[in-house]
């Protein structure tokens, strides 16, 4: 692959438009940029989880759903474009269902936290979960691929599954919410 960016800034946005990967042209306020930027800071957020070296397993896991999350916005950057497959959905689930096998059943509402990786899942966990609504509102007004929509459906559940593992793995209960806590 040759250099694809000769320069970083082209000031072609500074009219507040952006370019999307069919060439066209779109206001960088627009619900299908907002979709893919939401997605854009998901996987921000999975690199600096993967900053805090987490165990090998979840780190290649990890690795992968960051190729994927790049997927997904290249997806929605192009009108009509699909990446994310079925199969991805399930990887997730199979996952989940490994992580989830050797955690507690919860019968509690936990709130973020527990070591910096877990806290960090969390905030990931929020970030996807946005990035799920900017698609869905996307999907309202033009035609998006459904598997990417369940994509992040499920990874949402996988990250939270994976902050539990986190905190399990290093010996750090799950920071359980306290309905009379201020009572």
């Amino acid at each position: 692959m040759g250099h694809r960016l000769s320069r970083i800034y082209t000031r072609t946005g500074d009219d507040g438009s952006t370019g999307l990967g069919d060439g066209s042209r779109t206001g960088k306020d627009s619900p299908r940029v907002e979709a893919f930027g939401a997605v854009d800071e998901l996987n921000c957020l999975i690199g600096q989880l993967l900053s805090l070296q987490p165990p090998a397993e979840l780190a290649a896991e990890l690795v992968t759903i960051q190729h994927e999350l790049f997927d997904l916005g290249g997806e929605l950057c192009i009108p009509g474009h699909a990446m994310i497959v079925d199969t991805q959905v399930e990887r997730l689930e199979q996952c989940l269902d490994r992580l989830n096998a050797d955690l507690r059943p919860l019968k509690e509402f936990i709130l973020p936290g527990g070591t910096p990786a877990a806290a960090v899942c969390h905030l990931a966990r929020g970030v996807c979960r946005r990035a799920e609504r900017r698609v869905v509102a996307l999907a309202r007004a033009e035609p998006v691929n459904d598997p990417g929509r369940r994509y992040l459906n499920r990874l949402s559940d996988l990250l939270f599954v994976m902050a539990r593992h986190l905190n399990h793995a290093a010996g750090v209960g799950d920071v359980l919410w306290q309905r009379d806590r201020n009572a």
